[in-house]
């Protein structure tokens, strides 16, 4: 292990905390009606048709066919991504691939997969899916409509990634059932939330996933997306009442599927105790995956990630 000896930061980003404390964060309590909450949520997601439309892409690869998408989602929202088919073998898995609060700008290539059609949404209000008034700073993005817990945008946002599984059920009707989920920070949150509900979902990666434990997110100094929610909470004082229907730590005790999750030992952007929260809550067949560190650069890290990336390819191979 080799945990960044120096950084820019105004706190330390281990919290103090070595990786027997991590691995001891629990979940908190879960509120009143939170099952019911996601529940009801997921059936009327089902009800959407997502009407996929197809393009092709100005984005060429040698491996890939890639397609232009655009699909629907709750509210009418139009989401728009990617679609990624293989060049060679058959269409035996379906992959949705999240993105972290920086949006995307094109899909990601490196994922070590085969035999699997990949779908990359950009989740409502960000790159593709940009909606005026929604803001794509993730700093003003992660509090639309925090004050109200049915109408929230992360809610919302989890909702786009189960219509992207009804995107590749429509297109692909055999892949029910054999629909894999990875995503990373933002994408990792909001993907413990989809998969926790989602019985078309077989298998998911996280990577340093985002709102685990939102009481300690609420406390532990942090840049980003956090920082705002911290900001806002000391104006308003009463935003767990809503986060906590939005806790990536307690949906992840109700995920019931292989997992592959990635989590660090210091984070500016994503506490460290968050990110272990939701590692720590998948009762079953849950691999922990530690890296040194996350956003941020440190000596060692395209070895580790290349670590990682070989155990993903092994993870979501087709057997």
């Amino acid at each position: 292990m080799s945990i960044p000896a120096t950084h820019p930061f105004a706190f330390d980003p281990t919290y103090g905390m070595q990786l027997d404390e991590l691995l001891a964060v629990e979940p908190p309590e879960a509120p009143d009606g939170f099952d019911a909450f996601w529940e009801t949520r997921y059936q009327k997601a089902l009800t959407v048709d997502p009407q996929p439309e197809l393009s092709r892409s100005e984005i060429t690869h040698s491996d890939w066919h890639v397609l232009d998408l655009v699909y629907l989602s709750t509210h009418a929202f139009r989401i728009g991504g990617w679609l990624l088919l293989p060049r060679e073998g058959e269409v035996r898995r379906g992959l949705v691939v999240g993105h972290g609060y920086g949006g995307r700008e094109r899909p990601d290539f490196d994922l070590p997969v085969t035999e699997t059609a990949l779908i990359f949404p950009c989740c409502r209000g960000l790159s593709l899916s940009a909606h005026p008034p929604i803001s794509e700073n993730p700093s003003w993005h992660v509090l639309h409509d925090i004050d109200k817990k049915d109408s929230y945008i992360i809610g919302g946002c989890v909702e786009d990634i189960w219509l992207a599984a009804s995107t590749l059920v429509a297109l692909y009707p055999w892949l029910s059932g054999h629909i894999g989920y990875s995503g990373i920070s933002f994408g990792g949150g909001v993907g413990a939330m989809a998969i926790a509900y989602d019985d078309r979902i077989d298998r998911g990666h996280l990577a340093l996933p985002s709102f685990g434990h939102q009481p300690l997110r609420l406390k532990l100094p942090s840049v980003g997306s956090a920082q705002s929610v911290q900001e806002y909470q000391a104006e308003h004082a009463n935003v767990l009442e809503t986060l906590r229907f939005f806790d990536a730590a307690t949906a992840a005790t109700r995920i019931r599927v292989p997992m592959l999750t990635a989590v660090a030992l210091f984070d500016p952007s994503v506490a460290p105790p968050c990110q272990f929260a939701v590692a720590n809550s998948i009762p079953k067949f849950n691999e922990i995956f530690i890296l040194d560190a996350g956003h941020f650069d440190y000596p060692g890290s395209a070895e580790q990630e290349a670590v990682l990336r070989d155990k993903i390819g092994q993870f979501f191979r087709v057997s």
